[in-house]
Order: C-alpha cells, then sequence, then structure tokens
C-alpha cells in the first residue's frame, strides 16, 4: 500500500492521512475513498501542495491577517493600506478564492481601480503582503501579485522636470505672508527635508555654532488623522546644511524659546502641517502666480536636490543630506546625462573625421576609447565650473 494510504476494514474503504498547514496551525486531515485509485489522486493532489484553506476568500484572509501588517508599518503606510484594501482590492478581488486569483487577474482588476499610478501602488502593495503571508503559510504555492508591474508614476520618471528655479524660490518666499508660514516654507526649500520632518524640529537640534541642523525625528498622520513621531523614513539620523539662506529664519524661528519646543511652530504654537500651510498661504493661488500651477509642497525637496546637484555636489553627498536609502533614488535628481547625446557625437565626430585621412581608415576599439579620453579631457580643462546658486 502507498504511503500516506491505508485500508479500513471495518468501512471497508481506502483512508488517506495528510498533514496539512492551516491558518491555526499544522493539522491532520483524513478522507475516504471507495478505489484505491480514488485515494492515490487525493493524496498526490494534497501534497503537491493544494492546502484546504485556498478556498478561504481573499476577504476571509485579510480579517484574520490584516491586524500583524497593521502592525509592522508606520501609522501613515497603514492608513495608505487600509484605503487601497477598501475603495480598489476589496471590491474587485475581496471575494475571490486565495487559490483562484492570478496574475492576469490582478492586472484586470488594477485597469478598474480608480486613482492615479500611487494609489495604486498601494492596493497593489497591500494584496501582495496578504497573499505574501498566505504563501508563507503554505495555504497558496506562490503570490501571482509579484508578477504583476507595477503603475509608473511620472512625477518619478523626472524630477528635476518638478524643481523651481531659483528665482521661481525667492517669489515663493516673497509671496508667502511673513511670520511663522514664511520660515516653515523657508526650511522646505533650503533644506528639502520632508515635511514631517520639519514640523518635528526642536530648536535644540539646530547647532548655530557648526551651521547644521540634526534630523532624528518626523511627524506624520497616524491612523486617525492624529500626528505620530517616529523616525525619520530612512530610520536614519542625518545632519542638513543651515544655509545662509535660512539662518535668519532659524533664528527667528528660535527666538525666546525652550530648547524642547518645536522650532517652527504655529502662529498658535501648534505644529505646521503641509495641510495648514497650503490653506494658510491660498496655496492655489500662489502657484498660479510663480507660473507653476501643478506644484505640489514635496517639490520643494525636488528643487533643493536638483540645486544641490547644478551646484556640483556629488551623489553620495546629496544622498547623505536628503536621507535617501540608495544612490540610485539619489541620481534621478542629477542632470549629468542631459548632454550625453552631444558629447558623445562630438566624439563620433572626430572619430569619422580621421577615418577619412590617408593612412588612418581603421580605427579599432583602443583607438575609439583613446579618442573619447582626449575629448573628455580636453573638454574638461576648457570648461569652467559654475559658482553655486545664490539662493
Amino acid at each position: 500500500m502507498p504511503e500516506g494510504i491505508r485500508w479500513r476494514q471495518d468501512r471497508q474503504r481506502y483512508q488517506i492521512r495528510f498533514v496539512s498547514q492551516s491558518v491555526d496551525g499544522a493539522t491532520e486531515r483524513t478522507a475516504t475513498f471507495e478505489t484505491l485509485s480514488e485515494a492515490k489522486r487525493e493524496l498526490a493532489r494534497l501534497v503537491a501542495g493544494r492546502n484546504p484553506n485556498g478556498s478561504m476568500t481573499l476577504e476571509q484572509w485579510h480579517g484574520k491577517y490584516w491586524p500583524a501588517i497593521e502592525s509592522s508599518v508606520r501609522p501613515a503606510t497603514a492608513r495608505c493600506y487600509d484605503v487601497g484594501w477598501r475603495l480598489r482590492v476589496k471590491p474587485s478581488l475581496g471575494k475571490r478564492r486565495l487559490d483562484e486569483i492570478t496574475s492576469p487577474m490582478v492586472e484586470s482588476a488594477m485597469v478598474e481601480w480608480p486613482g492615479g499610478a500611487s494609489a495604486k501602488n498601494d492596493a497593489l502593495a497591500i494584496l501582495s503582503r496578504l497573499l505574501d503571508a498566505a504563501r508563507r503559510g503554505r495555504i497558496i504555492d506562490y503570490n501571482p501579485a509579484r508578477e504583476v508591474r507595477r503603475p509608473s508614476m511620472r512625477e518619478s520618471i523626472s524630477p528635476t522636470s518638478r524643481a523651481l528655479t531659483v528665482a521661481q524660490v525667492k517669489l515663493l518666499l516673497e509671496l508667502v505672508p511673513e511670520g511663522v508660514y514664511r520660515r516653515f516654507a523657508a526650511a522646505l526649500c533650503f533644506t528639502g527635508m520632508r515635511t514631517g520632518e520639519v514640523t518635528a524640529l526642536r530648536v535644540s537640534d539646530v547647532d548655530f555654532s557648526r551651521g547644521v541642523i540634526h534630523v532624528s525625528r518626523s511627524l506624520s498622520p497616524g491612523a486617525h488623522g492624529e500626528l505620530v513621531e517616529q523616525s525619520p523614513k530612512s530610520h536614519k539620523e542625518r545632519e542638513v546644511p543651515l544655509t545662509q539662506a535660512l539662518r535668519p529664519y532659524a533664528k527667528d524661528a528660535a527666538r525666546g524659546k525652550q530648547p524642547d519646543d518645536l522650532l517652527f511652530a504655529g502662529p498658535d504654537g501648534g505644529r505646521l502641517t503641509n495641510h495648514n500651510l497650503r490653506r494658510a498661504v491660498n496655496w492655489d493661488k500662489l502657484r498660479v502666480t510663480i507660473g507653476r500651477p501643478d506644484l505640489r509642497i514635496h517639490d520643494l525637496r525636488h528643487t533643493f536636490a536638483t540645486i544641490l546637484f547644478d551646484a556640483g555636489a556629488s551623489a553620495p553627498d546629496v544622498q547623505a543630506t536628503l536621507g535617501h536609502s540608495s544612490l540610485q533614488v539619489t541620481e534621478r535628481y542629477s542632470r549629468a546625462r542631459e548632454g550625453v547625446a552631444q558629447r558623445a557625437g562630438s566624439v563620433l565626430d572626430t572619430a569619422f573625421g580621421d577615418a577619412k585621412k590617408p593612412g588612418r581608415a581603421r580605427i579599432n576599439g583602443t583607438k575609439m576609447a583613446q579618442l573619447n579620453r582626449s575629448e573628455e579631457s580636453n573638454a574638461a580643462r576648457s570648461r569652467k565650473k559654475p559658482d553655486p546658486p545664490q539662493l
């Protein structure tokens, strides 16, 4: 008799025994069949990884596993996941069984999901987390959401295109009423910090003698809209420069305060956020006035990063200042590749021009590389490094 199957004399049937992984842990399951071939087929199906809990719907699994996801991410992330689940994933896939969800099914659902790329990415993220947990629990064999391509966010392709010019930065600050809101906006423009990081700054975080600001905390909305203090997004503390352009604003903000007081507090001493900044300065009218009707407050961070690169800062320095997790993210703000076509064309013109001369008809790869290096060296000697922009 095959392993896992026995003959039950008392029932006159073949019985299979199988240990399966369920939501509540490992359990032993049994079933009986009239013929040996039926018992073999069912045992083979179970051994192949088909878990009885695979018939559970995605909505049922969400009800069991959501608390584990919610406790493992930041409150703001949990709120985005919850919205993605309620408005997108649950209506389209909630009634589907876990073991019947496929990648094409997810892709078809995404087409119908409302919202932009960011909202759809949040919905796909919560779906993927749910299915990953089901895979780890041996409820399903694989996570089909991992095979689905994430929607591309247009603004993430070229953040430099969203950056303001130095003149636009100056105009923006002139349009913001003098006082707490202008100081807050200046901090966003001249440090590249995230809004929640500026909101969480204490007076003691500013070192006027060294000319640096210590970033060690952030304030972000919790599950119910309350502000929750936590570590920065990268989970790493860092220092950003206290530029001469920001120094007078920081001094005004710190005047008469204790070290533990909020540096950039609201008119009544409360915490400033991007929401009350928009309301206080009439953000829609302001951005139209400076010629950028699509401007977001987060674009002030893009602006700072782009200006840093334009002023000659290295990619590692920009990464450290902005608190990015990788250089790949940082290099999106660089304009270094904008002149690639012209430089490559110059090298090729030189190479093919030399090929027309007698005795120099053949140029191998080594010679081409030498020409390239010569061209770059000449360009470097003739190119003067621009002065940093004066903000």
